[in-house]
């Protein structure tokens, strides 16, 4: 039996999508030549048997070659959702990809703010969580006053939705 190959689709927002093509200019322009200045420099030093230099520039390209195969990959395969409005009928109510949303601990009376965001975008030190974490899942579709359960690794946590934002532009 012969299986089929799912093709994946990577959802992006236009600003995740922008990010990834410029990590990839930079390295198909500034990095190679970088990484190929480092051989050629590691090579005059002769004997390669016992260069570290020349291996380590050698270990440097490959993962550059590797990371623009990714990148070049992901853009192939890349959605881009309209980050203003939940982006494509992905979402069915008031959060959607790209929203701010002001979130109350019901657990601890903690408030905290998230902007859910694509999974380039993903900070979550910046309080930027990808729609595919399961909070960013848990969000999208509520609106204001909702309230629900979550299941984290402390046990249930419930929350209250006090307020949801567009991406400011």
């Amino acid at each position: 039996m012969e299986k089929k190959k799912v093709e994946e689709r990577i959802i992006l927002t236009r600003e995740g999508y922008q990010k990834v093509e410029e990590e990839l200019k930079q390295l198909k322009t500034t990095k190679r030549k970088e990484v190929a200045e480092k051989i050629n420099q590691a090579l005059a030093f002769g004997d390669l048997s016992e260069n570290a230099e020349y291996e380590e520039a050698k270990n440097e390209q490959a993962f550059i070659e590797g990371r623009i195969l990714v990148l070049e990959e992901k853009l192939m395969k890349a959605t881009i959702v309209d980050d203003n409005n939940g982006g494509s009928g992905l979402t069915g109510g008031r959060i959607h990809l790209g929203a701010t949303v002001l979130l109350e601990n019901l657990n601890s009376g903690k408030r905290m703010e998230y902007s859910i965001v694509d999974s380039v975008g993903a900070n979550p030190s910046l309080q930027k969580i990808s729609f595919e974490s399961p909070l960013a899942q848990a969000l999208i579709g509520k609106d204001r006053g909702d309230e629900f359960e979550l299941k984290v690794p402390a046990g249930m946590v419930r929350y209250r939705v006090i307020d949801i934002r567009k991406k400011e532009e």
